[in-house]
């Protein structure tokens, strides 16, 4: 939050710029930044007229200004994916037919003995699927 304390007359139409720098913390070095301009105006009561031309030269800023430079970030020459690995599928597949499975102890199914599970593999595959 950045806050105008000392508001004058004198003030008005005076440019700020203010500089956003974005860094891991681990690390001094920045990997964008951003300036933002600030014009302290005069309230609606005070000029109508002016609020329109500045409306239209702050857009006109925004217009020109890059939002963010990446200046350590070097794009990576990989092949664009289209969605999940087939292994990400697949193990999600197995996770929710282990939890289809019955559970040890279940006397009343149609699947052999040895498919059932017990709580405990339940809950891995859960987690994982999670």
């Amino acid at each position: 939050v950045i806050r105008h304390r000392d508001v004058r007359a004198s003030y008005y139409g005076v440019i700020d710029k203010f500089r956003l720098q974005v860094s891991e913390q681990s690390q001094r070095k920045a990997l964008g930044k951003k300036e933002i301009i600030a014009t302290l105006l005069p309230s609606a009561k005070e000029q109508p007229q002016q609020k329109e031309e500045e409306e239209k030269r702050i857009k006109e800023h925004l217009a020109e200004s890059v939002f963010f430079e990446q200046t350590l970030c070097q794009p990576e020459n990989r092949t664009a994916s289209s969605g999940p690995s087939l292994l990400t599928v697949f193990l999600g597949i197995v996770c929710i037919a282990a939890l289809m499975l019955p559970t040890l102890g279940e006397m009343e199914s149609l699947v052999p003995l040895y498919l059932h599970l017990s709580v405990n593999q339940k809950l891995v595959a859960a987690y994982v699927l999670g």
